[in-house]
Formats: C-alpha cells, sequence, structure tokens
C-alpha cells in the first residue's frame, strides 16, 4: 500500500523496526512490509532513522508541493524494485514487450473514444447512418494498430499516423454533437483555434501533471518514452502513458458544451487563438476536477475515476517487474478484447 502523510503538523519516525506516525496527537505503528511507497506533502515532519527504515525495505519517499506535484525523491541506492522499474522501461524499447504496451495503450485510447461516440450517437436519433457508419473506421484504425508487426522504431509513425485517423473521425462526430455556435475543425493546440479546444487543452493540462505524478509515485520514469520521442528534458512516458486517460477530459469538456454551460466570457483571445480567461479557469477546474473525483468501481474497490491512473501506473510498475501478469483492469481487458476483436464479442452474444 501506499501511506500517504498531508496533514499539517503530521510526522513519521522509527520505533522497533516499525513506522510510527504522529497525525492529530494520534499515533499510529505501521509495519514497513505492508508500504510500497511513502508520499509526503503539506508540511509533514519525516526523521532520518524512518528514512533509513525505507530504504532498508527498499521504500521510495515521495516529496509533493502545495499543489500535488512531485518536487524530489529518496530511493534505494542500489538494485530494488524502482531500479528495476527503469531499467525494464528501458528494455522496452528495444523488445517486443515495448511495441506490444504501446499498441494496447493507443488501441484503449480508440476505444474508449469509440465507446463514448457511440453512447452519445444511440441518443439522438437525429444522427444519418452514414455518420453511424464513420463510427466503425475508428474500430478499423485500432484493429490496423493492434494486428501491425515490425519494429517500435519502424512502426512508430504508422501507429502514430493511424492514431491520428481516428481521432479526425472523433472529433469531427464529436463536432457535430454540440450546439452549432460551438463547432470546430478538429483538434488544434498552443493555440487552440477555437472554445472547445481551448477547455480541452486546459483540461489535458490538468491531466498530465496527475499522471506524471501517478507515474513517479510508482517508480517509473516519466522520461523514458516509447511512442512519443525521448528529447532532452521531455517527460516522454508522461505522453505516452496518458492517452488511454484523455477520455476523462473528453467527457467532461463535451457535457459542458452540450448541456450550455459555456459562456464567451470563459474566452480570452490570444495570438492566433483562444485560451481560457480569468474568470473560465475559476469554473472550469473546479467543475472538471469534480467530474474527476466521482466514485466508481474499479480493481475490486471503490475509488474516485481520478485514481485510476495511479492504480494503473502501480499496476504497470509491477508488470514491468514481474509480480503482475496483466497491467489491465479485468472489465478493461475483456471489453478491449472484444473491440479489438468483434467477432468474439458478437460469438459470445449468440451462445
Amino acid at each position: 500500500m501506499e501511506l500517504y502523510l498531508n496533514s499539517y503538523g503530521s510526522a513519521l519516525r522509527k520505533k522497533d523496526d516499525m513506522f510510527e506516525i504522529f497525525v492529530n496527537e494520534k499515533k499510529i505503528k505501521v509495519s514497513p512490509q505492508k508500504i510500497s511507497s511513502i508520499v509526503i506533502s503539506n508540511a509533514v515532519q519525516i526523521s532520518s532513522d524512518a528514512i533509513q527504515l525505507a530504504m532498508d525495505y527498499n521504500i521510495d519517499v515521495v516529496m509533493l508541493d502545495n499543489y500535488g506535484n512531485p518536487y524530489a525523491r529518496v530511493w534505494f541506492p542500489r538494485i530494488g524494485s524502482t531500479v528495476l522499474i527503469r531499467r525494464r522501461q528501458l528494455e522496452m524499447l528495444s523488445d517486443a514487450s515495448g511495441l506490444d504496451f504501446i499498441k494496447r495503450w493507443i488501441c484503449l485510447k480508440i476505444m474508449n473514444q469509440y465507446r463514448f461516440v457511440k453512447t452519445l450517437i444511440s441518443k439522438r436519433d437525429w444522427v444519418n447512418d452514414e455518420d453511424k457508419k464513420r463510427i466503425e473506421l475508428m474500430r478499423n484504425y485500432a484493429i490496423s494498430i493492434f494486428g501491425s508487426n515490425g519494429s517500435l522504431d519502424d512502426l512508430t509513425p504508422i501507429i502514430m499516423g493511424l492514431e491520428g485517423s481516428a481521432s479526425k473521425v472523433y472529433f469531427s462526430l464529436l463536432s457535430m454533437m454540440i450546439p452549432g455556435q460551438w463547432h470546430f475543425e478538429g483538434r488544434s493546440s498552443r493555440p487552440a483555434k477555437d472554445a472547445f479546444n481551448a477547455f480541452l487543452n486546459y483540461a489535458y493540462g490538468i491531466l498530465y501533471s496527475k499522471t506524471e505524478r501517478a507515474l513517479i509515485i510508482a517508480g517509473l520514469d516519466p522520461y523514458i518514452g516509447l511512442l512519443h520521442c525521448d528529447n532532452y528534458n521531455k517527460k516522454s512516458f508522461v505522453f505516452d502513458f496518458i492517452e488511454a486517460y484523455r477520455i476523462l477530459a473528453d467527457e467532461s469538456v463535451f457535457y459542458l458544451f452540450s448541456r450550455g454551460k459555456c459562456k464567451p466570457e470563459y474566452l480570452e483571445q490570444v495570438h492566433n487563438g483562444f485560451n481560457l480567461s480569468t474568470e473560465g479557469k475559476k469554473f472550469f477546474a473546479p467543475y472538471f476536477l469534480e467530474n474527476l473525483d466521482q466514485i466508481i468501481r474499479y480493481r475490486n474497490k471503490n475509488r474516485k475515476r481520478i485514481e485510476m491512473i495511479q492504480t494503473d501506473a502501480h499496476a504497470f510498475a509491477n508488470f514491468l517487474i514481474g509480480k503482475k501478469e496483466s497491467y489491465l483492469e479485468s472489465s478493461v481487458a475483456t471489453r478491449f478484447e472484444n473491440f479489438i476483436n468483434p467477432k468474439l464479442a458478437f460469438d459470445k452474444e449468440e451462445e
């Protein structure tokens, strides 16, 4: 489990080969054998002997600033789980597991998009048959990605091209289903060319920060990217890992527009585009965070939607070092198989 300490005035010390936690004048003892990482924020005190105990048990200590972003960590100096995780990340660049992960992860993103627009269209009887058929193009692009063979280097432009084609279909369908005054022409960023993309860019920024935090806490290196290039000082793996969770932003932004909650004053014009205004940020941030805090059933527990990223990051890290057979949550894995193998899903319905 992860040990989170985020109360002002709380402290962590060592007592008889146990962690002793002081919170609101209460003492709690926890065995180091039950802890995988320690996450500290908000002026929490930690003693040097507690840090040494954490290192003895190969427990990462991650420190967060007031905004929840990691700014430092203490980790085991010799070969331990964190080092092994990073070594396996590097090995994935040149072995089949890296390509398999990228194919599945990008297809998972397309599956989430496919399921979302299909649900939206099913509730709108005015959508014509031609547009309904366009949804299946997204599945076809995903099947092509999943069935591709070769090296990661050779297939990267092909995968990104097919993903881009699926994205064009997806966003054109979303645009079609929001009020006419807010229609947009595909994805745009830095700057956004329209209001929808301005909100989407801001939402992706929030998700980016939370994804980076999840990777670091799980012991994954945010700089070792697989699909996205690993340029100097670029957190490439964050760009890889965030793909499966962009749907969290997409849904929130779409419903904001489809329910008529966007106002002109939420936007400000910049050179060749739009950003959210101060008023827009004040409105959207709590709206989006409230959606992320909705409780769902995931990995056999009730969790906030945003916690999917952290639990999946831990699952992926454990998969890399052989502690898990799969990094996908069981129900997600089933939906994925049915999406990639539509005949399989059809056969199950016939049984």
